[in-house]
C-alpha cells in the first residue's frame, strides 16, 4: 500500500451484506429517485429541485417519494453526500496499490478527486450546492455519532498531509490543516474550470503544447505537489 502508517477512516462496507429481494428493490427505486434528481438539478438548479417535479420526472407520485425522502433538504443532503462517498471509495483504490511511493499517491489522489468531479459532472455541482460553511463540514457529525462522508473525506486529507511531513515527503514546517485546505482549493477549483471549460488546458499555448485532459489533470497534481515537498 502506498500509506506507510494505519489511517483512521474506514470505507463504509455495508455494500458487502447480502440483501434480501426487497431491500435489492428498495435501493433500485431509491436510486432511480436520485438520477432524476440529479437529472432536475442538472436542467434546473438547487431551486427547481422539489418533490412534485421529481414526481414527475420519474412518473412516481410525491406520497411514493416521500417513503424515501422526507423533504428536498433531505434529498439535497443524500446527492452531496453521494458525490464524496464515490470520492473516498476511488481514493481508497489509490491508497491500495502495492508499492506505490507516498509522492506518487499524493499526486494520483488529486487527479482522483478531479476525475471523480468530471465523472458525473451535475452530481458534483450538486455536492456543493446550497449555503453549508465548510467549517460545518470538518467537524459535522450526526446525532448517532456517524460523521459525514464530506467530513470523512477532509479528514482523509488532512491524514494524508499529515502522513506526509511525518515521513519527509512534505516540509516540516508546513502547517498541516491549512495545506490540506489549499489542496483541496486548488483540486475543486480545476475541477470546476474543466467541468465549464471541458478543454481547458488542452489548448496549445506559448510553451504549452497541446495536452489531453488528462495529462493536465496530471501536470496540475504534480506542479501542487512539487509546491509542498521537502
Amino acid at each position: 500500500m502506498c500509506m506507510k502508517s494505519e489511517m483512521t477512516i474506514d470505507s463504509d462496507a455495508s455494500h458487502l451484506i447480502a440483501e434480501t429481494p426487497a431491500e435489492r428493490r428498495r435501493r433500485k427505486v431509491r436510486d432511480a429517485i436520485i438520477a432524476a434528481a440529479e437529472r432536475v438539478f442538472a436542467k434546473e438548479g438547487a431551486e427547481g429541485l422539489s418533490i412534485r417535479r421529481l414526481a414527475e420526472e420519474i412518473d412516481y407520485s410525491p406520497s411514493a417519494i416521500y417513503k424515501y425522502f422526507s423533504s428536498k433538504t433531505e434529498l439535497l443532503t443524500v446527492l452531496k453526500e453521494a458525490f464524496f462517498e464515490d470520492l473516498i471509495a476511488e481514493i481508497e483504490m489509490v491508497k491500495a496499490r502495492e508499492g506505490q511511493e507516498l509522492a506518487v499517491c499524493v499526486r494520483e489522489c488529486i487527479t482522483t478527486y478531479i476525475l471523480t468531479a468530471l465523472k458525473r459532472p451535475h452530481h458534483y455541482a450538486a455536492a456543493f450546492s446550497g449555503t453549508d460553511e465548510i467549517s460545518d463540514w470538518m467537524t459535522e457529525q450526526s446525532e448517532d455519532g456517524t460523521i459525514s462522508y464530506r467530513t470523512r473525506a477532509f479528514d482523509m486529507l488532512h491524514e494524508l498531509v499529515t502522513l506526509c511531513v511525518e515521513n519527509g515527503v512534505f516540509r516540516e514546517d508546513l502547517r498541516i490543516a491549512a495545506a490540506a485546505k489549499s489542496l483541496w482549493a486548488s483540486m475543486h477549483g480545476l475541477a470546476m474550470l474543466m467541468v465549464h471549460l471541458p478543454a481547458f488546458g488542452m489548448k496549445e499555448m506559448d510553451d504549452l503544447p497541446a495536452m489531453s485532459a488528462r495529462e493536465f489533470m496530471d501536470f496540475h497534481a504534480d506542479l501542487i505537489a512539487r509546491g509542498l515537498e521537502a
